[in-house]
């Protein structure tokens, strides 16, 4: 029996964004289990709750089920979520999307942003360090404070850390000079090289390029400096007992409303400009990544 407490949580989300999808599923007859979602909390928490409101809206209508957004503490507690059965929809990492599937046999993604392919990471610095954007991986960060965002994060410690051993020959502690920092976010990261606690650090490109169009970075004091290679990346993924709790069919139901968003703003809580199919497969090279870096069990 599921407990109470991802339903207490859900209740207090709603109430957060300013919608009661219980009594958005009374008023329109809707009935049964509520879909429940949740997503890697790679940016600021109330930020989420704001974007994600309008995709569950947009869900619970195309679905015909309440469909409940919940917040994870940190990367680790939305994989939990997943195994438990506390969410059967998450928006994942490539790394916890592959954690999350390898903890729960059947488990499938279904969706991914067209970008998530060929998705990329930034290595930034501090102004006051000297260093500049270079097409070779910048060696000279070793001497600096360096830190990852979390450590379960894909684009913001895996893949990053893989590039940097296939660089260096070394592991991250042995390169740098100083003790290697994990921010746990993206943003925090920025936070972080742009008071310059840390001199270095690395995040997703995404996150990077919409802080400078918000004018909440300046790109002339926490500049990028490298760029990784290509890699995939985020997902959608579902439980296999999906069909189960919500009817037959409803796996294919799902994905054709994620694939089929048009709007803008359901998609900027990705964010992203559209979505297409994704497989088990398309991540097979970041499981591989990630049994030899010890990071899955």
């Amino acid at each position: 029996m599921r407990t109470r407490l991802p339903t207490l949580i859900a209740i207090s989300v709603l109430a957060l964004t300013g919608c009661s999808r219980g009594q958005e599923a009374a008023s329109s007859g809707m009935a049964g289990e509520p879909l429940r979602f949740t997503a890697i909390p790679d940016q600021n928490t109330t930020e989420l709750q704001e974007k994600f409101a309008p995709l569950a809206a947009y869900l619970t209508q195309r679905l015909g089920v309440p469909v409940v957004y919940l917040p994870a503490r940190d990367y680790q507690a939305s994989v939990e979520m997943f195994v438990t059965g506390d969410v059967g929809l998450a928006w994942y990492g490539g790394l916890t999307g592959v954690q999350a599937r390898d903890r729960v046999p059947g488990a499938r993604a279904i969706a991914q942003g067209d970008v998530d392919a060929q998705y990329y990471s930034y290595f930034v610095a501090h102004r006051d360090t000297g260093l500049s954007e270079s097409a070779e991986f910048p060696v000279g960060i070793a001497q600096f404070a360096f830190t990852f965002g979390s450590e379960q994060s894909t684009s913001g410690r895996l893949m990053p850390e893989f590039f940097l051993r296939q660089h260096t020959g070394k592991a991250p502690q042995d390169f740098f000079q100083k003790p290697v920092g994990f921010s746990g976010s993206h943003d925090k990261t920025l936070e972080l090289v742009a008071s310059g606690q840390y001199q270095v650090g690395v995040v997703n490109y995404k996150v990077y390029d919409e802080r400078v169009e918000q004018k909440r970075i300046d790109p002339n004091v926490v500049r990028v400096i490298w760029r990784t290679p290509y890699y995939a990346d985020y997902n959608w993924t579902i439980r296999p007992d999906i069909d189960q709790n919500h009817g037959e069919g409803f796996a294919e139901r799902l994905t054709e409303a994620l694939v089929g968003i048009e709007d803008p703003v359901l998609l900027s809580a990705l964010p992203r400009d559209r979505l297409v199919p994704a497989a088990n497969d398309d991540y097979d090279a970041i499981r591989d990544i990630a049994m030899n870096l010890g990071m899955i069990r």
